[in-house]
């Protein structure tokens, strides 16, 4: 039997189903007591006193009046009452449950009996027909049914309630430690280091430890791989220099096609050094306003006569970002889009949840089944791409999906609606 029709009213959060697994237990008992014990239980001291009462009434209605001294011990006040003044039914107030019960039992075991009125808690009037002669019983409503049954509700809602509130607090302090890793996972999967220490139970311990270890051990990773780069831009660098002094002795003829190749050379150098390096992991975030940043890389763009425009600015407000790999993420998506085709657009979409920018142009696009792998390092795509306008190396839409990830954010390649070229959104979550 499935039940993922029931997921959907579930609780999302830890705390939630947690709550939710220790608050269901406790109102199930407290409704199967309920039901049980109070609905027999007092139905049962009801009907047997109800019957008592019906006794006693049809006994002191069969009594003469010289039998005074034992209609007093039945303590029933007998009179006789007028047509008029016999209610058109049967009386008792909406939450008055007992009452059914007192009614039914009383009609049962009273012959002639006509209306029974339970006005409130104290009193119980009986209209009985004998021959021609009407009588109004009354007696306390304390003989046919127990007095102050809602007691027991009362004091098992509030210790219900009283135990509830204790567990919910000792679940939130046993949830707090699993609270703190996972914002300490999330802030790390975002480029940001929290300090974070192990507590808890002994499971979550050893989950936090053991992300302590995973997030040192990347770290670390990073350290040396940067530190690696670094020698490697160094020793790279040299020779080209060396290369370009050398070429520059050259005649012209012969200088420019291997200038050319040395240009290209640097390019690649430049390019996977950018990739490599991941200083989108280092920035520090600030707050910035992504309508104007990315306002100012278009202007820039359309300063070195690039047909790049922005197409929509939605929103207000400011977000989050380390502003100079967002502002290489999206230099990137612009730059391919003008590479491989006429004419660019820009938008920005921010919301209270999400921040989106997103790159179309009119290119030749992307095949669907080619996005994924078009966003992998140093892959080319030749026969869906442009290549008359320039060779690439592989990395601009790496470096931008790369980029959005250190955000906590993604990139996603489509179809352009519009221009029927790419469509790259830079989406991150708020």
């Amino acid at each position: 039997m499935s039940f993922k029709w029931l997921k959907q009213y579930m609780p999302r959060s830890l705390y939630g189903r947690a709550a939710l697994i220790l608050v269901l237990p406790v109102v199930t008992l407290q409704l199967v007591v309920s039901v049980i014990f109070i609905q027999r239980h007092f139905d049962d001291v009801t009907q047997q006193m109800s019957r008592e009462l019906a006794r006693a009434t049809n006994l002191a209605l069969s009594l003469s009046n010289s039998q005074v001294d034992a209609l007093k011990q039945l303590d029933l006040e007998i009179s006789v009452v007028d047509e008029s003044v016999v209610p058109a039914e049967d009386i008792r107030r909406w939450y008055d449950f007992t009452g059914v019960v007192v009614i039914r039992e009383l009609n049962r075991k009273i012959p002639g009996l006509q209306r029974v009125a339970l006005p409130d808690d104290g009193v119980v009037e009986l209209y009985i027909r004998r021959d021609d002669t009407l009588f109004l019983v009354e007696t306390s409503r304390g003989r046919v049914s127990a007095t102050n049954p809602h007691q027991l509700l009362v004091n098992m809602v509030f210790f219900g309630v009283l135990m509830t509130l204790i567990a919910f607090l000792y679940l939130r302090n046993q949830l707090r430690p699993i609270t703190r890793l996972a914002t300490a996972a999330e802030a790390f999967g975002r480029g940001r280091h929290e300090v974070y220490s192990p507590s808890g139970a002994v499971e979550v311990r050893a989950a936090g430890s053991a992300f302590v270890d995973m997030r040192a051990r990347i770290e670390r990773h990073i350290e040396q791989r940067t530190m690696m780069l670094s020698g490697v831009s160094h020793d790279l660098r040299t020779p080209i220099t060396r290369l370009r002094l050398g070429l520059s002795l050259l005649e012209e003829e012969d200088r420019a096609p291997l200038e050319q190749d040395v240009e290209e050379m640097q390019l690649l150098i430049d390019s996977f050094l950018d990739f490599a390096r991941g200083d989108a992991q280092d920035a520090e975030t600030e707050l910035v306003d992504p309508f104007m940043l990315v306002t100012d890389i278009v202007q820039d763009a359309q300063r070195t006569g690039q047909d790049v425009e922005i197409a929509e600015l939605e929103g207000d407000g400011e977000v989050r970002l380390r502003p100079r790999p967002m502002r290489r993420a999206v230099e990137n998506l612009v730059g391919n889009a003008r590479r491989y085709g006429s004419c660019c657009r820009v938008s920005v979409f921010l919301s209270a949840k999400a921040l989106r920018i997103r790159v179309e142009d009119d290119g030749p696009g992307i095949p669907a089944e080619e996005r994924e792998r078009a966003m992998r390092p140093f892959v080319r795509l030749d026969p869906a791409r442009n290549q008359d306008r320039g060779s690439g190396v592989g990395l601009g839409l790496a470096i931008a999906a790369d980029i959005a990830r250190a955000h906590g954010g993604v990139l996603r390649l489509g179809e352009s609606a519009e221009l029927g070229g790419l469509r790259a959104d830079i989406v991150i979550g708020l």
